[in-house]
Order: C-alpha cells, then structure tokens, then sequence
C-alpha cells in the first residue's frame, strides 16, 4: 500500500518543496519519512520550530542556490582553472554566506538555537573582495592588474590606428571602392574594393561578397600592424590567464571551508523549508509522546481552507484503543479519518500540524485502507481490494501501529461484510495496536459498544435540514439516517416499517464474537527506538572537558574547550580570537587538559579578557558596580 498516497502527503510534500532552493534539501524532502527513534524526531521538531520563530522575528532568510558554486569548487580543486562566470559563481556564494551571517546575528540577540550555525559559515571575505574586484561581467575586468590595463590600453590604440590606416585607403582610392565604409571580416579591418580594380589596391584579400562584385582587401599598411595586435593580444590572454589560475588556486585553497559553508546552506534550507510550510499551514508544534496517546485539539485537514473546516475535537488511547467511527454519506467521516493519520504523520515526519493543540504518540507503522481500490489491471473488485489490504495490514501490525480503514467490511455481501467487518477489528484489538475504522453495519457498532477497548463515534447530521455538520461526537454512535432521509423525502410508513423488518430482522440482532487472542511473530516490524537521554551525552562530556585542547575540522583549527556538551551535542570552543559552538562529530581531542594545566589550575586566565578578571578580583575584595560582560550563551 502507499500510504503517501493515501494519507495525502503527497500533495503536503509537493507543497513543501516550493519553499526550498537548494538540491540537496529537495532530495532530503522528496525521500522524507517517519522517524522511528525519538530523539531524532525531537530534534526535528524543534528545528521546524526554531526556523518558524526566527522567520517570524527576523523575516524570510536570504537562501539561495549552491548548485552552480558546488560544481564550480570541484573544477577548481580537479582542474585547477575556472572561467569567470564560474569564479562569479563562487562569488555569489560568498555573498549569500555574509548576507545568511548577518541574518543569524540578529537571531542571536533574541536566543534563537538556530542563529547559532553563523559561527559555522565563513564568508572568506579576502577571497570574495579578489573576486569581484578582478571579476565583472562574465570577464577579467581591465583594472584586474596594471599589466593589463596597460596591454588592453595599448591594444585599443593600436586598433583605432589601424581603422585610420584603412579609413585613409578607403579615402585616397575612393574611385575603387565599392562602399564608403571600412568593415571587419575574419577578424581583420578591411576595405571594400571593386573586383576589376582588386589589382589596385595592395593588400590581402580576406573575403568577397556572396555577389562576388565586391571583395573585402585588408590594406598592407594595416596588415603590417596586425603584428603588433596579437602580439599584444597574446600578451592579454597570457595576464588573463595568470589572474584566473591565480583565483583559482586561491579558491581551491579555501575549498574545504566552502563545501562546509554549502552544507549549512543546505542544512539550514531544509530547516527553514519546515519552518516556512508550518507559517503557510498555519500549523502549531505537536507534543511528542510515548504512552499511546493521540489528542488533538481543532484539528483541521492541511489541504483543506480553514475557513471551509469544522475543527475536530479527537482523543484516542486514554480509554480505548479503536473507535469506530458511523454516520451517514458525505457526512465527514473520511476526511475525519485522514485528518487524524495524516496529522500523526506530519507530527512524526518532523513537521508542524494543522491543530490549535496536539499531543502525538510515536507509531512503529502506518496502516491505511482507504478508497475503494479497484485495479482493473489485476482485475480486482472493491471488495477483493480491500480484503488484499486487510490482509497487508493484519501481516505488518504491531502494538505501535496506527491503522485507519475506510468503509470497513464494505463491497460484498452486507451479512458476510459485516462478520469480516467484526473480525477485522478483533483482531486489531488483540494486536494492542491504536485504529480509526468508519462502518455504517448496525452490528459493528453494537460490537464496539460492548467490546472493551473500543469506542463507537459518530458524525453529527443536522435531521431538520438533511445537511452534514462534519463534528465528531466520541463516545456514542451514529446512525446511516438512510431511513430518516427516505421518510423526509416522503417515502411512506409501511414501505419504511417494511425496509426496517429487512434490514434488522423482528429482533434487535446483537453479535456474539469468540475472540481467541492472536500470536504472531513480530521481531520482523519496525520498532520506535526510544532515546537514551543522558548515555551519549556523559560519553561525551567524559570525552571533551574544559581546557582540552581540540582540533576542529575541516579547517583543522586548534582551539580550547570553554564549555562542555549540551544536550544537541555541541561544545564551546575558545579560538584565536572567540568563541564558537560546534558540533561535537567535527571535534578531535588534541591533548588534554590534564597535560597541559596543573590541577585546580584557574581557566579564567585563559577564557576571560584581562579587564573582566580585574573586575572579578574587585569584587571579591569590595563592592563595585561594574560588571563582567559575558557573550550570550546558548
């Protein structure tokens, strides 16, 4: 089953891609799924919410595509000499990274976790000023170098005085000519003559005209400058080139930094993707639970107008784990269904929800039937389609599993429908799993009423008016209202009384069902990976302590730990002349503290500026109103 299909996300993908500008991060959405282990989906979460925080803050953040400067740092490191238009793109990247700093520095101020990726970006402001100062245009720009704005000066000179060469020639023999214009063909000025007369002007013949009358002669007395030109010229294209190797080289030496600075563009697009579809959505940050535990408070459908929704009010694994939802056509039922998985599923794919409030359980699978299948291809009915399905899902679920069936035990037989319908959800009941099911068998219903674990559910119909009202009522259950719209439209008693005996049989019909617990072996399904709060984080606290000194790659950077791991697995690090978070995966350990400081040795002198320990010794004497100024700290 494609349970992208029929959940819709599809359509919340395809919607989401528009708000990403990198490859890399529509790669990343178009093979999005669930996450299974739950610290990775917290961060996730948290991440959607940090970008939509600082997006509300700070505006929309100046992304731009890496594709073309990627492509262009490979050739620099594998060819080792890139053609302007490429060094322009390295350009623009460099751009993209100062402007994306100073859009996370003001995030900084309002204690943003994601305007803390500024300290891993570098704009290389040296290599971007060399670039653009040397680059214009698509071309080495004639103030590049002295040389050559001395040879392209010297160049334009000899060209003007080879047009007045020409333009004298076309002058004094003005009787030859066939036009009163000089012109450039091949390259060369030249001047256009009479045929018969080609005998009387000395020259080079570089062309004629598709005629044949006229012939274009370049004059001798230019010919004997077009030496002169090329080699000049090959004095430009040697200055050219020595320029673009010099910025390719410089590029190439910086390459490492800059793929680094491409990945945060990268990571941070796809961040701000989630952050920008939860704004379009107007969608709110799901709470993350492990219990089994599915509320939501004025739920709506994400594909659907807010303003055309009736909110559902949904609470599921507190006193059941199944509700069987009835009620007649057209009256909300699917769409109530949909909006539940498809809600989980977002919550669980690290995205916000279409909720005012949201409280999710983690699910090891998602199982849905919904539609009625057909497949003319392999010939399959409606019922035939759902039984194929039934069966897949009976196969994959687990006790973390959220199933949701549409029209259960519907396309056959309405007795033998309804059975199929009861041991459906018997056995679903029995894999401890949590479902959503719609049905309109009366004796489903009676089923879920007295079945302990399940509860009925219906859709309010307005009677008087024959309109659906799209609510939810948890708890009671609902009826098809085929009768009660049959009468309204006046269909007479005796036909009603008679179509009731036939539906019902002369005594109210209450199903009996053996349940015999069901054992399957299920170490084959996936499973949610709980998180480990505290292990990785004393790991790595025992790995990087304060004083240590550490080596940060790809720059390979030595610096000092100020600050041990947090729980996002960063470490503060003092450099030359600050102090950055970074990743604890880009850290080695250099030599360690024990090595290089006596014990109890005072890292304040080694952290703190001279000022702030004058201020601190002031204080433990006596009384000052000054105070240290520490950098803000995560």
């Amino acid at each position: 089953m494609d349970i992208i299909k029929l959940l819709e996300f599809d359509q919340i993908r395809n919607q989401w891609k528009e708000f990403a500008v990198t490859e890399s991060a529509l790669d990343k959405i178009d093979r999005i799924t669930y996450y299974l282990s739950e610290s990775e989906l917290r961060k996730n979460l948290q991440d959607t919410t940090d970008a939509r925080n600082l997006i509300e803050i700070c505006g929309m953040p100046p992304l731009t595509s890496v594709q073309e400067a990627k492509e262009s740092i490979m050739r620099a490191v594998k060819d080792g000499c890139l053609l302007p238009e490429q060094l322009e793109k390295i350009e623009k990247l460099l751009t993209a990274v100062r402007r994306l700093k100073d859009y996370l520095n003001r995030g900084i101020a309002y204690g943003n976790p994601l305007a803390w990726y500024e300290q891993n970006l570098d704009a290389l402001e040296e290599l971007r000023e060399e670039i653009s100062s040397k680059i214009r245009g698509g071309k080495v720009d004639d103030y590049a170098s002295k040389q050559l704005q001395q040879v392209r000066n010297e160049i334009a000179r000899t060209k003007d005085k080879m047009k007045l060469k020409a333009e004298q020639t076309l002058r004094t023999q003005k009787s030859y000519m066939a036009d009163q214009f000089c012109t450039v063909r091949n390259g060369s000025i030249c001047v256009p003559v009479k045929k018969e007369y080609k005998h009387k002007i000395q020259g080079s013949v570089i062309d004629q005209s598709s005629s044949g009358n006229t012939l274009f002669i370049e004059p001798a007395a230019v010919s004997k400058m077009q030496e002169t030109l090329q080699l000049l010229e090959i004095q430009e294209e040697y200055e050219v080139s020595r320029i673009l190797y010099t910025l390719s080289a410089m590029a190439a030496d910086q390459a490492p930094v800059m793929e680094e600075n491409i990945r945060m563009i990268e990571k941070l697009d796809f961040m701000f993707s989630k952050g920008k579809l939860s704004m379009e959505m107007n969608a709110a940050a799901p709470n993350i639970n492990l219990d089994k535990r599915i509320r939501l408070k004025n739920a709506r459908h994400p594909l659907m107008e807010k303003e055309q929704c009736v909110p559902l009010q949904f609470e599921l694994g507190e006193n059941a784990n199944g509700i069987v939802i009835t009620g007649p056509n057209t009256g909300g039922k699917t769409v109530a269904i949909k909006t539940v998985a498809l809600n989980c599923y977002l919550a669980q794919c690290g995205l916000h929800v279409t909720c005012e409030e949201a409280d999710i359980c983690m699910n090891s699978s998602f199982l849905c039937d919904i539609g009625d299948g057909q497949n003319l291809t392999e010939n399959l009915s409606t019922f035939s389609a759902h039984i194929k399905n039934v069966l897949e899902i009976v196969d994959h679920v687990s006790s973390d599993s959220l199933v949701v069936m549409d029209e259960l035990g519907s396309g056959t037989d309405p007795t033998e429908g309804m059975g199929i319908a009861i041991a459906i959800l018997e056995e679903l009941r029995n894999s401890g799993c949590l479902f959503l099911v719609t049905t309109h068998y009366p004796e489903v219903k009676e089923y879920a009423e007295h079945t302990t674990g399940i509860q009925n559910a219906r859709m309010e119909f307005d009677k008087q008016t024959l309109q659906p009202l799209y609510k939810m009522v948890i708890g009671e259950a609902g009826e098809s209202c085929a009768f009660h719209i049959a009468k309204k439209l006046g269909m007479p008693q005796r036909m009603l009384e008679t179509a009731k005996r036939a539906a019902y049989g002369p005594d109210n019909y209450v199903c009996e069902v053996q349940r015999e617990k069901c054992k399957k072996d299920t170490s084959s399904l996936k499973k949610i990976k709980k998180a480990k709060k505290t292990a990785v984080r004393t790991e790595l606290s025992q790995k990087f302590q304060i004083g240590d000194s550490v080596m940060i790659y790809p720059d390979k950077k030595i610096g000092i730990v100020c600050q041990p791991v947090n729980e996002k697995g960063e470490l503060r690090v003092q450099m030359q002349n600050k102090k950055i978070w970074v990743n604890h995966k880009r850290v080695k350990l250099h030599v360690k503290a024990a090595e290089m400081y006596p014990q109890d040795y005072d890292f304040s002198i080694v952290f703190d500026t001279k000022a702030d320990r004058k201020i601190r010794h002031d204080m433990e004497r006596k009384y000052t109103d000054q105070r240290i100024e520490y950098e803000d700290i995560r």
